[in-house]
């Protein structure tokens, strides 16, 4: 049985559009692409025939190459394309390719430049896939913000309850993050760049079979033309010792997981049955256990934490290897980026995919929310107290502070404490009741919802006009 990846220990994407799209097959297809791409140009600039480029075009198919043999041959050459180059043109000798089409294959180029500029195909064909599912998580949060406005809770700070905010500001917080990861994500899907410098960066066997041709294209022509086959930017110069470009990319993969981990796990907090506040979609098939019929387990938050908690740890092998990286082809840092970069765009897809559907179907508790927000009592608003009381009590806010601890800790209520140490003339008890009410505590939360919903609408804007 030939050896596969289906994603059977990676639940985040098994299943789903990034185990189809940045498989095996996917990146033996880009490279396949960038090399028949490659041909293509050379024949539209009469370096080899129209019969040469289209035999290369017809076995460029990755359905005609046995991967699982590739995989055994690719540690002979420490990359995939030394053994694929081979495959290539055995296929072309025996389709009776024209003669010359296995020289014009690959024609001045390295390995590196087919490879990276296969992971940046990978990258564009990924995000294509990735944003929408992004924009449609992003759209259902800011509907959540939106209906949910005004409709106080209870925050959190280090696991206690804090102060009173806003469910719609919760889910705003969320979007926010979403926002500014996914135009970092757009960003770099807009940038990314054909890798093209031949042996060291220099292009010297292009640029020496070019000045003996009857050609008059030069390398920039012809790499600026292969970028646009490819749909890539050109950057008019080899990146092959500069890792920036991957970095920005697998940054910004990371951040897309990081921003969704942080709105997985909060709803993972929220839809403890002791807490009650949200509780993911009920599907068909999802969330059962093996053992206990009664569990809804919470897949979907659960496997934002998960791609959450594995995104840093690539994201640092691509770092230290482009940190690391020596002379005009890395010795191991340049391979070490491949399968890290590959995962964090899988991870992202799935968490995408996930977040998706958690954020289009989340139920939210507004009983729990409310009764959860009473659990810490008048003492979530010692704040206020603290502010307002502190000039008509005497000792001010130490004072304030022992009256709180005393409500903690005896059994009296912090109401009733205070309506013994202030006097009517001070605080009327409507005032008192005024004072009390988380719903009056809210500061800057409406606003904040409001400015995030209204950047939100400028995003969907954009990328709504470039569709």
């Amino acid at each position: 049985m030939m050896n596969a990846d289906y994603g059977v220990l990676n639940p985040v994407w098994a299943g789903g559009a990034g185990a189809r799209l940045a498989d095996d097959a996917a990146f033996v297809q880009a490279m396949l692409d960038v090399e028949a791409a490659w041909v293509r140009v050379q024949a539209a600039a009469g370096l080899c025939t129209a019969a040469q480029s289209a035999a290369v075009e017809a076995v460029a198919d990755v359905g005609r190459y046995d991967l699982a043999e590739l995989a055994a041959l690719t540690p002979d050459g420490a990359n995939a394309l030394i053994p694929l180059l081979g495959m290539m043109r055995a296929r072309l000798v025996d389709d009776g390719a024209p003669a010359g089409s296995g020289t014009a294959l690959h024609r001045g180029a390295t390995s590196q430049d087919i490879i990276d500029t296969a992971l940046m195909l990978l990258l564009s064909r990924g995000i294509r896939e990735l944003l929408p599912r992004l924009r449609s998580a992003a759209s259902g949060l800011a509907e959540l913000a939106r209906s949910y406005d005004d409709t106080p809770c209870i925050a959190r700070s280090l696991t206690q309850h804090a102060l009173p905010t806003t469910f719609g500001w919760k889910a705003a917080s969320w979007l926010s993050a979403v926002l500014a990861a996914g135009r970092q994500l757009e960003s770099v899907a807009a940038g990314l760049q054909l890798q093209w410098g031949g042996a060291v960066g220099t292009l010297a066997s292009l640029d020496q079979f070019l000045s003996t041709s009857a050609s008059a294209a030069d390398s920039a022509q012809l790499a600026a033309q292969l970028a646009n086959q490819l749909q890539l930017s050109d950057p008019q110069v080899p990146w092959h010792t500069n890792r920036v470009p991957l970095l920005q990319a697998g940054s910004a993969l990371g951040a897309v997981i990081a921003a969704l981990g942080t709105f997985g796990t909060d709803v993972l907090t929220a839809s403890r049955p002791e807490i009650g506040e949200l509780s993911e979609p009920r599907e068909a098939g999802k969330g059962g256990s093996s053992a206990m019929p009664q569990k809804q387990n919470p897949v979907h938050s659960l496997l934002l934490r998960t791609a959450a908690l594995g995104a840093p740890g690539l994201v640092s092998t691509l770092f230290t290897a482009a940190g690391t990286a020596a002379d005009e082809r890395p010795d191991g840092g340049w391979h070490a980026e491949w399968p890290a970069l590959r995962e964090l765009l899988r991870l992202a897809i799935g968490a995408a995919e996930h977040a998706d559907v958690l954020a289009n179907g989340l139920t939210v508790n507004e009983p729990a929310l409310a009764r959860n927000l009473a659990l810490g009592g008048d003492a979530v608003l010692s704040e206020r107290i603290a502010t307002v009381l502190a000039p008509v009590i005497t000792g001010g806010k130490p004072s304030i502070q022992k009256l709180v601890l005393r409500s903690l800790t005896e059994p009296i209520g912090l109401r009733q404490l205070l309506r013994l140490e202030v006097s009517h003339a001070d605080l009327s008890d409507a005032q008192l009741d005024a004072l009390l009410d988380p719903a009056g505590y809210l500061g800057s939360a409406a606003r904040f919802t409001h400015t995030v919903l209204a950047d939100y609408a400028l995003w969907k804007e954009s990328w709504l006009s470039h569709n």
